[in-house]
């Protein structure tokens, strides 16, 4: 299947056909991975790494990351 390079405003764009997308299960706004290789152009589908709680936990060091902060005075009809 051949593609065309075409201009699209400052950039530049090729169209993948819709029987490619589907069969893929890709969908709009979905984020891709492009590399070359010998002279290819690979277009893989990110894939976000999900981090368990323990896996966050682990990674902790123990440091307080929140930072210092002043209630300012009410703005409108707030009760303090």
């Amino acid at each position: 299947m051949e593609a065309r390079l075409q201009k699209w405003g400052n950039s530049v764009g090729i169209r993948i056909p819709s029987n490619i997308i589907k069969s893929l299960n890709l969908k709009i706004n979905d984020v891709l991975e492009l590399e070359t290789e010998d002279k290819k152009i690979i277009i893989t589908k990110s894939v976000k790494k999900t981090i368990s709680l323990e896996e966050r936990f682990k990674a902790y060091n123990g440091k307080n990351l929140a930072k210092d902060f002043e209630w300012d005075e009410p703005q409108g009809r707030e009760i303090w």
